[in-house]
């Protein structure tokens, strides 16, 4: 009989190294259609949020996580990352 509380031999799990698509949310926008239309280049798009606020994040349809904007430094200056700040129990959702 084994016991419960010895671990198993660990056997590394496959799902671990496939790549999943987080996506990042920085706002929405609910413009009239009309004014989409006439919209061109240079135009621009307000969105319902500030630089300041968090970002969601997404799995799917899932939010999954909270953040703040972030530019890298060093070598990677310039490029954006997101700072977690909330993550979700995904029992309950975002608290």
């Amino acid at each position: 009989m084994s016991d419960p509380q010895t671990p198993k031999s660990e056997k590394p799990n496959p799902f671990e190294a496939v790549p999943i698509e987080v996506t990042v949310s920085v706002g929405r926008a609910r413009p009239l259609i009309r004014d989409l239309l006439s919209m061109g280049e240079n135009a621009v798009l307000t969105l319902d949020k500030r630089i300041e606020d968090p970002v969601d994040l997404y799995v799917g349809d899932q939010l999954v996580a909270r953040g703040l904007l972030e530019e890298m430094e060093g070598e990677q200056a310039g490029q954006l990352a997101v700072r977690l700040t909330e993550i979700a129990d995904l029992q309950n959702g975002i608290g």
